[in-house]
């Protein structure tokens, strides 16, 4: 029997302790590990929905994870999961064949919010929008621009002016 608990510090060390054993573990006994392991919250079924969603997506699972992601979102997915599961549904429309919509909410996380996944946002905004090649190279030159042991102020003009 699993003791049913709010989220925690611990819930959160024992997830992480999960996700280490990816690719350790076969996809199965992963994603049952996760299922057991969100049944142990009681405070939100939309963290639920968004790790379960994340280890479908994380095992190759892109049609069992997009539902996921977008009924976290829909319950109220908050801070940094929000915009994590904004991201990976992006990533897995693209992968599903729906790359218009996955352009559209990663343009909506560039132009409304901004935190340490900026570059995340354009990157997977790049692979979205590959058949805007000039779109997709001036995104990853911004991103990347800022990691360059030098010219980093050119690249990143080249990448604005793209």
């Amino acid at each position: 029997m699993f003791k049913i608990y709010s989220m925690d510090e611990n819930w959160e060390i024992q997830l992480q302790d999960i996700w280490m054993k990816l690719g350790t573990i076969s996809s199965e006994e992963f994603i049952q590990t996760i299922k057991d392991h969100v049944k142990l919250i009681s405070d939100t079924q939309a963290i639920s929905d968004f790790e379960m969603a994340c280890a479908y997506d994380s095992t190759g699972h892109e049609k069992e994870a997009e539902p996921l992601y977008r009924s976290a979102l829909d319950k109220g997915l908050t801070g940094l999961r929000r915009r994590r599961a904004r991201i990976q549904l992006a990533s897995t429309l693209r992968n599903n064949g729906k790359a218009e919509e996955s352009i559209r909410i990663l343009r909506e996380e560039k132009e409304n919010y901004s935190d340490e996944l900026d570059d995340a946002v354009d990157s997977f905004l790049a692979l979205s929008s590959a058949g805007e090649h000039q779109e997709a190279l001036s995104l990853v030159l911004k991103a990347i621009s800022k990691y360059l042991p030098r010219y980093n102020n050119s690249l990143a003009r080249y990448a604005e002016n793209l």
